[in-house]
């Protein structure tokens, strides 16, 4: 394994690295929950990635997400928008609107044609069009977060959740559960809430086709599901749709290395 560059991507829940070889190629990946102690974090995938290619000196890191700033390893630090954009253009080969719905924001970002980022909206004041809404109601259900898509995919009605509050959401969910209130139709109406705050941002800033997904969130099957039912558009997303971020980074600091 002929690692080139490598890229970390240290987000609210998770922190993801990825390594490229020098056509740009994602060759190792390693993904784990943040730990307060991300410094140490940092070292201990470094440790993991040297014990498989034995030295690591001279190949440069780049680091980008929420706590990217405490990456002390990193020769330089890029905003995610930048780095999510270079890593989806990169894998799939062309632009459109870039949707990135993560544990503490979502992003919308529009890609031109030769992958540069043309313009973009983000929502990082409100859980409620994040990933954060989603885990906080599943725990109020008592819904595995990695169980919720397929569940609220299994409803056949579906009830509407009003509040634009994760907390005024709760307060809705335990009076629809009081009243008898199926879980399934009350998660695929918490999917439909989060999506269409979403739509908003999107539209903000003008659809774009196609229409693109990255993000650990999208990996749930109703989000996508939704996002296709409140655009019209089909989704597209990267192999790796969590890794973007670290495999954008990856990829400007293999410009450096070259």
């Amino acid at each position: 394994m002929k690692i080139a560059a490598l890229g970390i991507d240290v987000g609210s829940t998770t922190v993801k690295m990825a390594a490229v070889n020098a056509a740009g190629e994602m060759i190792w990946h390693h993904l784990e929950a943040v730990d307060p102690r991300v410094e140490k974090q940092v070292d201990s995938f470094l440790n993991k990635l040297q014990k498989e290619v034995n030295s690591l000196e001279g190949i440069p890191l780049i680091a980008t997400g929420y706590g990217r700033n405490l990456v002390h390893q990193a020769v330089k630090k890029v905003t995610e928008i930048t780095c999510h954009a270079k890593g989806v253009y990169h894998q799939l080969g062309h632009g459109g609107t870039l949707v990135d719905i993560g544990g503490q924001d979502s992003k919308a970002i529009v890609i031109g044609a030769q992958g540069q980022v043309v313009d973009f909206a983000m929502n990082d004041k409100c859980a409620a069009g994040t990933g954060r809404f989603l885990e906080h109601s599943a725990a109020r259900m008592q819904v595995p977060i990695d169980e919720m898509g397929s569940v609220a995919l299994s409803a056949t009605e579906e009830v509407a959740i009003s509040s634009t509050c994760t907390v005024f959401a709760e307060s809705e969910i335990i009076s629809m559960i009081a009243h008898g209130v199926a879980v399934e139709p009350i998660l695929m109406g918490l999917h439909r809430s989060l999506i269409r705050r979403v739509v908003a941002m999107v539209r903000s800033i003008g659809l774009v086709p196609p229409l693109l997904l990255s993000g650990g969130v999208v990996k749930n099957p109703a989000i996508r599901k939704v996002i296709e039912d409140e655009t019209k558009e089909q989704v597209f997303l990267p192999e790796h749709p969590q890794l973007m971020g670290a495999y954008g980074a990856a990829l400007f600091a293999l410009k450096m290395a070259s």
